[in-house]
């Protein structure tokens, strides 16, 4: 039964991800997996929000916890205001550098700071989801209004 599990799992795993799109609810907040959702191919230049998996486009407005590692690449103190958020700072982009659907644009609403912290972190708020342009480039694709930020459990 044990080499049974051990062998069943992954493929469970990979075939339960397939089907939600790594989107399952804990309570009043869906929890999405980061990697699950920033793993499509996309044209950088040119993409619109019909370039984004369904799946996730409905995210939009909702209510989400994600969790991934705080990058930050214009602050220098613990405190922070704003922050990138990726899956995976070393595990990220093997097949060259990050791309915009790869990184969370992360603002807190509270009017309180967070402590910027090295690692897996939980990051609960309001996702939005969408092509945002300026002066013909994309600057983004998803945006999270933040609410809280955690170690990651």
């Amino acid at each position: 039964a044990a080499a049974v599990f051990v062998l069943a799992y992954p493929f469970y795993s990979l075939l339960e991800e397939s089907i939600t799109g790594g989107i399952t609810r804990n309570g009043d907040v869906l929890q999405v997996d980061l990697r699950s959702m920033s793993s499509f191919e996309m044209d950088q230049t040119d993409a619109t929000d019909q370039s984004i998996p369904a799946v996730y486009r409905k995210l939009d407005g909702k209510r989400v916890a994600l969790v991934g590692e705080m990058y930050d690449p214009y602050g220098s103190g613990e405190q922070v205001r704003s922050f990138e958020l990726v899956y995976s700072i070393t595990n990220c982009c093997f097949n060259g550098p990050p791309k915009v659907q790869h990184i969370v644009q992360a603002t807190v609403v509270t009017n309180q700071d967070v402590q910027f912290a090295r690692g897996p972190v939980d990051v609960v708020g309001t996702l939005h989801v969408g092509v945002q342009k300026a002066d013909g480039r994309i600057q983004s694709v998803y945006r999270m209004d933040v609410e809280r930020v955690s170690a990651a459990k």
